[in-house]
């Protein structure tokens, strides 16, 4: 099985910054695709972005526009999200997510973190 646990969300000013952590555990190869997916009350859920973790090779939503940076560290199994120049609108409960194969933001993620909460404040 595969576990992710999210932190770092909270609350800042549009035009901050934050920055999401992930720690995965579980067999590595059915989670060589991690990604982050957000969901805001009222709205569907949307990829934020992914990262293949082999050669770190990375997907992203068009809203993103440059803002968001997701990277990885396999020594740790850890996945970040860097979040910059943040608006109101990109308030939501993000999520780690991991699956595997072809690696972009429609892949098949199977499994989930909790969520962590990140609130912007205009």
């Amino acid at each position: 099985d595969v576990q992710l646990v999210e932190s770092g969300g909270g609350s800042v000013q549009a035009g901050g910054s934050l920055r999401l952590s992930c720690a995965a555990s579980g067999y590595a190869s059915v989670r060589n695709c991690m990604a982050w997916f957000r969901q805001a009350p009222g709205k569907e859920r949307e990829g934020v972005a992914a990262i293949y973790t082999g050669d770190g090779r990375t997907r992203y939503g068009d809203f993103v526009k440059g803002r968001f940076v997701i990277s990885r560290d396999n020594a740790r199994n850890m996945v970040y999200l860097q979040m910059n120049s943040l608006k109101p609108e990109d308030t939501a409960m993000y999520y780690c997510v991991a699956g595997w194969g072809h690696c972009d933001l429609k892949t098949d993620f199977i499994y989930s973190g909790q969520g962590t909460q990140v609130t912007v404040s205009p």
